[in-house]
């Protein structure tokens, strides 16, 4: 569902529990296994009939706002039909200016639901492998996604710097500093990159956290199972005046809000 800059929404599910767990009995597996079929049939044939043109057009007008509008409404289809509801709380902690929202990462359902969730043009480090994917790569780089390679020092460097420039010119960025999702109910390590990044550009660091999504979708399983979603933002950590050296002051204190922030989602 659409969401506002500022409001907070709420949307539920009655056979999501208060933890974000479906039920498990076979009925409810079946009723969950016909949904995710209709939501990867649904969202392949929006890419196809939709999606393709959509990114033609947007390449040729150089309209980024075509590019985001069509995203937005695939990513409302698809966790619509797969039974995905989520509520955002702390929307007005938002800074009226570019930020880099700073998030932990525990499901695959965690970018789609922030991507809705936290600003209508948000922009995104990725993983340069997922460049080669056709139609997705080209959609990331009109969109103006940076891609990072995390093994290839000098191309990362460069990244970085790419969206610090992207940052000062007034696009908001969301980053995982973990990396990766976390299996465990702990924190992994946080890497540095999207720090360094903030530090560059002088933008402050909005912590968020996200919960709930686990349940959606075990190893191994393609079933997407409904459940609710927690987003809890907190107010941004501020980087003017700071620089490089600072940046592991930064990350314990961005760590220690995000952890906060999860204890009270729990």
């Amino acid at each position: 569902m659409p969401l506002s800059a500022r409001d907070e929404a709420l949307t539920g599910d009655p056979r999501a529990g208060r933890d974000g767990r479906s039920s498990d009995s076979p009925i409810a597996t079946l009723v969950a296994a016909c949904r995710s079929l209709a939501t990867y049939v649904t969202v392949a044939a929006y890419v196809l009939v939709v999606g393709t043109p959509g990114l033609l057009l947007s390449i040729a007008f150089a309209s980024k706002t075509l590019l985001y509008g069509l995203g937005h409404v695939g990513v409302r289809l698809a966790l619509a039909l797969a039974g995905i509801r989520y509520t955002v709380i702390g929307t007005a902690k938002v800074p009226d200016r570019a930020v880099v929202f700073c998030s932990n990462h525990e499901s695959n359902v965690d970018p789609p639901v922030l991507f809705e969730a936290l600003h209508d043009r948000l922009h995104i480090l990725y993983k340069a492998e997922l460049s080669k994917l056709p139609l997705l790569g080209r959609a990331m780089q009109v969109g103006g996604f940076i891609p990072i390679e995390r093994q290839n020092r000098e191309q990362s460097v460069a990244a970085i710097s790419r969206g610090a420039a992207s940052i000062r010119a007034g696009n908001s960025f969301l980053i995982f500093p973990e990396g990766t999702r976390s299996r465990a109910r702990e924190l992994l390590p946080f890497k540095k990159g999207g720090f360094i990044m903030a530090l560059e550009a002088q933008a402050p660091i909005v912590p968020v956290a996200i919960s709930g999504g686990r349940a959606a979708m075990r190893k191994g399983s393609p079933i997407v199972r409904p459940v609710h979603v927690t987003v809890r933002i907190g107010g941004p950590v501020e980087t003017a005046g700071l620089g490089v050296e600072d940046r592991d002051r930064l990350i314990a204190e961005v760590r220690r809000r995000i952890e906060a922030l999860r204890a009270e989602n729990a």
